[in-house]
Parts: C-alpha cells; sequence; structure tokens
C-alpha cells in the first residue's frame, strides 16, 4: 500500500502528515506493509527541507522532519500510490486537473476523510507558532482514523 500526501510547497502540512503518518505506522506494527511520501502541486521548494517551524514543532512531538525533502507531484503518481491525500480544496483541485484519466490512485481530501469534522488542513506557513502546533493537532487525530483503515487494507 502506498500513500501520499499533497500541500503546496511540501514543506508545512504534507511533510508533517509524511512524518506523523510514519510514526503512527510504526508504533501499529505496519510500517513494512506501507509507504508514505508527500508532495506539493507547486516547485518552488523542491530538494529544500520542511519550514524549520514545520520542523521545530514536530520535533517538540518526537517526530523527525529533518531527511525530508519537498518533491513535486508528478503525473506517474497517479499510477504508483493507491491513495492521495490533499490538504486542502486548492489542492485536491490541482490534483483533479492533473490525474490522467484511468489512474488508479483513491483522491481525497485528507481531513474529510479522516476527521470529518473539518475538510482542510489550514496551511500555517503565513501564520504564527500556534499555526503549525494546530496542523500537527489535526493531522495526530487524522492519522489515527488512516491507521485504522490501512489496518484493513494490508
Amino acid at each position: 500500500m502506498r500513500v501520499l500526501f499533497v500541500c503546496l510547497g511540501n514543506i508545512c502540512r504534507s511533510p508533517t502528515a509524511e512524518g506523523v503518518l510514519r510514526h503512527q505506522l510504526q508504533a501499529a506494527g505496519l510500517a513494512e506493509r506501507v509507504e508514505v511520501a508527500s508532495a506539493g502541486t507547486g516547485d518552488w521548494h523542491v530538494g529544500k527541507q520542511p519550514d524549520s517551524r514545520t520542523r521545530r514543532a514536530a520535533l517538540l512531538r518526537g517526530y523527525d522532519l529533518s531527511a525530508q525533502r519537498a518533491q513535486q507531484v508528478r503525473a506517474a503518481d497517479f499510477a504508483d500510490y493507491d491513495l492521495i491525500l490533499a490538504m486542502d480544496k486548492s489542492n485536491l483541485g490541482d490534483l483533479k486537473a492533473l490525474q490522467p484519466a484511468g489512474a488508479k490512485a483513491e483522491l481525497d481530501l485528507f481531513l474529510r476523510r479522516y476527521d470529518g469534522a473539518v475538510d482542510e488542513v489550514p496551511d500555517p506557513y503565513y501564520g504564527g507558532e500556534q499555526g503549525f502546533e494546530r496542523v500537527l493537532d489535526l493531522i495526530e487525530a487524522a492519522c489515527q482514523g488512516l491507521v485504522g483503515e490501512l489496518k484493513g487494507r494490508v
């Protein structure tokens, strides 16, 4: 099973989701059966580490994102991944426009699918430190739902 998280630049929300899910999969004994990655719809940050505020907030909760590097979504990802989860409606729209006909990947909004209370993970980039904490709160909770689904699929 292969899961791809997608946000705009792949330096805040999607790398956080990647790190959190990896951690939760390890704890659930599923790390060897589920591959996780993240990407951005834009190319501004390709090759760069996640934002320093993202890394700092994640590290305070035990998630080390320092090895991650931003990448851009490719058309091939729709064949390579089983589940592609967008952080917001704009990202989902961009993914739908890029998705080749007949692609196997399921597309959805991450929070709509696994949280239900809200649809979108807010972009913390232009806000203060509390935005990065809020993103972690939302992602940690939604990843629990995703791990539950993955247990039944792998």
